[in-house]
């Protein structure tokens, strides 16, 4: 059953018969080949089947193609054909090229481009979740085993960000997990591709990437200040030429609701499994390219930074820069996340 296509009479049908298949290194939660048809080589997908599988399937589907729709240019590739029984996408194959050292800029536009395919129907996909009470009160049993005190006021400061995070706007489309390698840096510009944890919501979760570190990802990296400037201004700008308005205030929420999210310290497999930030003041791991500890510390600097910019947010980062501060004091070897991409 592993080595057999799942390239049924639907397919054939509508795509022709396949030739020469060869599989792809994947994800555990599917199996990917390239595969020849009659019009040139295509990727064929095929989700493994299991709890929660058709819901991922059905997220991929719905999110190709709504962007797929974009006027004014590609950012994904193109479907070609579905087989739903068989969990079966065909895609067109895309040649992925080495990315540039200023690699976000243009992935910070190309995310803008696919923001801005929301759905006119927002119950086309589920609404993207921050975190909630739980997630506050593990920062804080966090903040407790480092011995950093809690300044009068950052606990209400978190009730209020959640409040405000879960009454944003949902008007972007979003990927769910916008990892470099979910990104193809093409000749003709970047596709997104892995669409399963698709979702609508504000496009200002995603963008935090560039400063939180890309938290749902294997490959951490923090990008200098000025380069990741550019980038979001890329963002910015392409924002406004598709919407015709300003990206909305916010981004310092975003990147906070990042920094409470215990949750994002491991992969997706292990989610919702229990108190990730209590397991981390227990003992350290590796997850990509660098460890959980090495990852809440760099998002703490950037709370910090952020709370002493934004009056709503300061008890929040001055609780941060504590956090941040006793964890070099405990683990005085930790080190910053990468500043490359692998």
């Amino acid at each position: 059953m592993r080595g057999r296509l799942p390239y049924g009479d639907a397919l054939r049908a509508a795509l022709g018969a396949p030739g020469r298949a060869r599989r792809l290194e994947s994800s555990p939660r599917s199996r990917v080949w390239r595969v020849e048809l009659a019009g040139g080589p295509a990727v064929l997908k095929q989700l493994v089947a299991g709890p929660g599988a058709r819901d991922r399937y059905d997220r991929e589907v719905t999110a190709l193609r709504l962007a797929g729709r974009r006027a004014t240019g590609p950012v994904v590739p193109a479907l070609l054909g579905t087989d739903p029984d068989e969990l079966v996408l065909v895609l067109e194959h895309l040649e992925h090229g080495r990315p540039g050292p200023e690699w976000i800029v243009p992935y910070a536009a190309a995310l803008a481009r696919l923001h801005a395919c929301a759905p006119e129907d927002p119950g086309a996909l589920p609404r993207w979740r921050g975190p909630g009470a739980a997630d506050i009160a593990a920062f804080l049993g966090f903040a407790e085993r480092l011995g950093a005190a809690v300044p009068a006021g950052a606990e209400g400061e978190m009730g209020a960000l959640v409040e405000r995070l879960g009454a944003a706007v949902p008007d972007a489309l979003l990927h769910g997990d916008p990892c470099p390698g979910n990104d193809l840096h093409t000749p003709a510009g970047i596709r997104f591709v892995d669409f399963e944890q698709a979702c609508v919501g504000s496009g200002l979760a995603e963008l935090a990437y560039l400063r939180i570190g890309f938290p749902t990802c294997a490959c951490v990296t923090s990008a200098a200040g000025p380069l990741r400037a550019r980038a979001e201004e890329a963002y910015r700008a392409v924002w406004r030429a598709e919407r015709g308005e300003d990206v909305p205030e916010g981004l310092a929420d975003a990147c906070a609701g990042w920094v409470l999210r215990g949750d994002a310290l491991v992969p997706k497999a292990r989610r919702d499994s229990g108190d990730q930030l209590a397991r981390a003041a227990r003992r350290d791991w590796t997850w990509g390219t660098t460890t959980a500890r090495a990852r809440l510390a760099h998002r703490l600097e950037v709370l910090a930074s952020l709370g002493a910019e934004h009056p709503e947010l300061s008890g929040l980062g001055e609780l941060a820069a504590r956090m941040r501060s006793r964890m070099h004091d405990r683990w005085p070897r930790l080190a910053p996340v990468p500043s490359v991409r692998p």
